[in-house]
């Protein structure tokens, strides 16, 4: 450094090189990437290029890479001029600086940005507020960007802990902390002015001008924030807190900066940097699980990687046996209270009212990945209104999420203390009451649903919903679809959680109202799940019906998967069970179900053999309904497959009007491509192409996916007999963009004929 304040010749070239360096460039190279003659770059770190022009300083800090505060140091150096000096007695209050911090790169860039270039030129002091929930870092990003940033602060930092979630109940009063400021300062005690307007006036004017860092840490609201604001524009005001402090966004320009759990990258980063890459690459499936199990939540993860520290000897898959086999916050737990998970939680679940803290502590009962208003709402018998208040109070509180609108979930941890507290503070009554209410709102709002999803399927008799619990309405199909969409993943958990808490009837009923429209998603493997749910509450009932019909499903779902020997396996034991209850109507949609089985494995007269017994039961029970009209066409494919296309299209014209009058719109569009398959084997063209748009068009309607895929394949292939290649092709495209999606063994079926290797006419792809 001169004695007149410029830097000296040498120091900006150190910085190019240092800069040049870490970025492991050559001089030829970063002349290259910048688009400047390498004699610069060797002229400037030599010392004989003093001022470089401005157009070369921002070519070398892009192709350097640099961030906002190198950009700074840059630009003043290549003008020749020193940082500023910091001056003597400024404060440097900032707690130390976190070691083995890891991760929050993009928070990181974004507080960057607040850096001004000219700090002079601001009108309003830059307020930034980090917002998260308990344990998952906003303090520790606050500091180490605090410290990376304080060069660009040189009249001092200025850190208090403002206490708002403490466990004591006692926050830091704005007073006391204008206090604490003032006298770090340089004011005397006795000349600090007798209340907060007074200090906060005092507090402003001595830092008019001056470029200082404040960061509050821990703040409750806006209000004890507010009086703590510098008035100027040379200041940066640094906030954290467990609540998104929405007032001092929308009243004092405040920019928000959320902070969630680690990405899984980041958390393994965050132990490495704690324990050592070489301890963490040596047992990675034990990581993996510290991660899933810490929910990926800084303080939990610095909690494990602190024990697993002072036991250098132990293996981390200790440590995660301690994790699975407690119930998470056990293994979390010490006498630390900042380092407690327990503890800090319930700093955050004291601060929020008795009602939001029921409604908290109902929800780790609640069976689902997440949970609509609605479903809250039931869980607590309560008013949609006052649930929809009470989660907007947990989610500004971080408790909850609402990760879409309307819908929110939290990370496993806090699960897991919401279900710790409610057998704490509820009677084991009131969470079995919370139990049946939740299972009800699905049961009854699915049923609902599921009639619009499928009109013509028996719905079972449910008891009247419990008191507090008024299902969603559901008005027209798109409705249902939609609802089902949303909540199926709930309504499996649902599901399984009634089977374990000793609702069996709901849980079978759950299966039951879910069915349709897994089947009709592709979520196969789902539905095998929910129904082998069905099965194990129908046996603990002793309802044969309902075992009968959770066989006939299982086999149902295994035939889409082309799993034959588990669906012929589940159709025989439905049909026995059938039989012993004298259910004719079950054994005829059995043998429907074997008909269509035996013809995926090409058995074409014996399944023939059960479509014509389907048929028969029908017609002596004197049924019109959808069993009736299903055999009708399912006589007719098989009819097809045997080459006696005239009695598939006697059969099929039968089945489409019985449809049609009972607005059966599923079983009509697999009959118009049934109709269609008779068509085109008849050398009828116009007709075939006629039935099967009508089905593809009804599927799609139906949002069937796969019989959709299924329709594709047969139109392609009677495009393609008819020499007409690339229509062929067209409909094959998107029956294998289908099947793909799906997950589906057909889709190698469909692949052959898009490469030319199988004969596609006639066309025998299985429905």
């Amino acid at each position: 450094m001169m004695s007149d304040g410029r830097l000296a010749p040498g120091d900006l070239g150190a910085l190019v090189r240092e800069w040049r360096t870490r970025a492991l460039l050559t001089q030829e190279e970063l002349a290259d990437r910048a688009g400047l003659n390498v004699r610069t770059i060797r002229r400037l770190e030599n010392g004989a290029l003093r001022r470089p022009r401005s157009t070369s300083v921002r070519l070398l800090i892009e192709a350097l890479a640099l961030d906002r505060a190198e950009a700074d140091l840059l630009t003043t150096a290549a003008a020749g001029r020193a940082p500023r000096e910091p001056p003597s007695g400024a404060p440097r209050q900032l707690p130390a600086a976190l070691a083995g911090f890891t991760g929050r790169d993009t928070q990181l860039r974004r507080l960057d940005g607040f850096l001004r270039a000219d700090p002079d030129e601001a009108d309003a002091t830059a307020v930034v507020a980090i917002a998260g929930p308990a344990g998952v870092g906003k303090t520790s990003l606050a500091v180490h960007w605090a410290h990376r940033a304080a060069r660009h602060f040189p009249d001092g930092q200025l850190y208090v802990d403002l206490r708002g979630f403490d466990p004591s109940g006692t926050a830091v009063h704005p007073s006391e902390a204008l206090r604490g400021f003032l006298t770090a300062d340089g004011v005397p005690p006795e000349r600090v002015p007798a209340g907060t307007e007074a200090q906060s006036a005092l507090y402003r004017s001595r830092l008019a001008g001056r470029r200082v860092l404040v960061l509050l840490d821990n703040a409750r609201d806006a209000d004890q924030v507010r009086p703590l604001l510098p008035g100027g524009g040379t200041c940066l005001v640094l906030v954290t807190s467990r609540t998104p402090l929405s007032g001092l966004i929308a009243h004092d320009g405040a920019h928000p900066v959320l902070l969630d759990v680690l990405t899984p990258t980041e958390a393994q980063h965050l132990l490495a940097r704690r324990l050592g890459p070489r301890r963490v690459a040596a047992e990675p499936e034990a990581v993996a699980e510290i991660v899933a199990r810490c929910a990926r939540l800084p303080l939990a993860l610095a909690v494990v990687a602190a024990r697993a520290a002072i036991r250098p000897g132990f293996p981390l898959a200790g440590f995660a046996a301690e994790l699975r086999e407690s119930s998470g916050l056990d293994a979390l737990s010490g006498h630390d209270a900042r380092a407690d998970l327990r503890s800090v939680f319930s700093w955050s679940t004291n601060a929020v009212s008795p009602a939001a803290a029921r409604l908290f502590r109902l929800l780790g009962t609640h069976p689902g990945p997440d949970t609509s208003t609605a479903a809250a709402a039931a869980l607590a018998a309560l008013p949609l209104a006052e649930a929809r208040a009470l989660l907007a109070e947990l989610a500004d509180a971080y408790l909850v999420v609402e990760h879409a609108p309307g819908r929110y979930t939290c990370h496993d941890l806090l699960r897991g203390h919401a279900t710790e507290l409610a057998r704490i503070h509820d009677t084991e009554q009131d969470r079995r009451s919370a139990t049946l209410r939740v299972l009800d709102h699905y049961l009854h709002t699915g049923r609902a649903a599921a009639a619009l999803f499928n009109p013509q399927r028996t719905e079972p008799a449910l008891a009247p919903p419990q008191p507090g619990v008024s299902p969603e309405p559901v008005p027209d199909y798109a409705a249902a679809l939609a609802w089902f969409t949303t909540e199926h993943r709930a309504l499996l958990a649902a599901a399984d959680h009634a089977v374990r808490t000793g609702h069996h009837r709901h849980a079978a009923h759950l299966a039951w109202a879910v069915s349709g429209f897994l089947d009709r998603r592709g979520h196969w493997e789902d539905w095998i799940r929910c129904q082998g749910t069905a099965l194990t509450a129908s046996r603990h009932l002793g309802d044969r019906a309902l075992e009968a019909d959770a066989h006939r499903n299982l086999g149902r779902a295994n035939a889409r998967l082309g799993r034959e020997d588990e669906a012929y396996e589940h159709y025989h034991q439905a049909l026995e069970l059938y039989r012993r209850i004298d259910d004719l109507g079950g054994q005829a949609r059995t043998h429907t179900n074997l008909a269509l089985l035996l013809e995926q494995t090409q058995n074409h007269a014996e399944a023939l053999s059960h479509a014509l017994q389907s048929l028969s039961i029908h017609r002596g029970l004197n049924d019109d309904g959808v069993g009736h009209a299903n055999a009708l066409n399912t006589v007719g494919w098989c009819y097809a497959l045997v080459g006696d296309y005239r009695q598939t299209l006697v059969h099929c014209q039968e089945a489409i009007v019985l449809h049609r009058t009972i607005n059966d719109r599923d079983g009509e569009a697999a009959t118009w491509d049934t109709l269609g398959y008779a068509h085109h084997h008849l050398g009828n063209h116009r007709q075939a192409t006629t039935c099967y748009q009508a089905a593809i068009r009804l599927y799609r309607e139906l949002g069937d996916r796969y019989y959709e895929s299924l329709s594709l394949i047969h139109l392609g292939d009677l495009h393609n007999g008819a020499g007409a290649p690339t229509t062929a092709r067209e409909n094959w495209q998107r029956a294998m963009h289908i099947l793909t999606d799906l997950n589906h063994p057909a889709a190698t079926d469909v692949q052959a004929r898009l490469q030319g290797a199988v004969e596609t006419t006639p066309s025998t792809t299985t429905r």
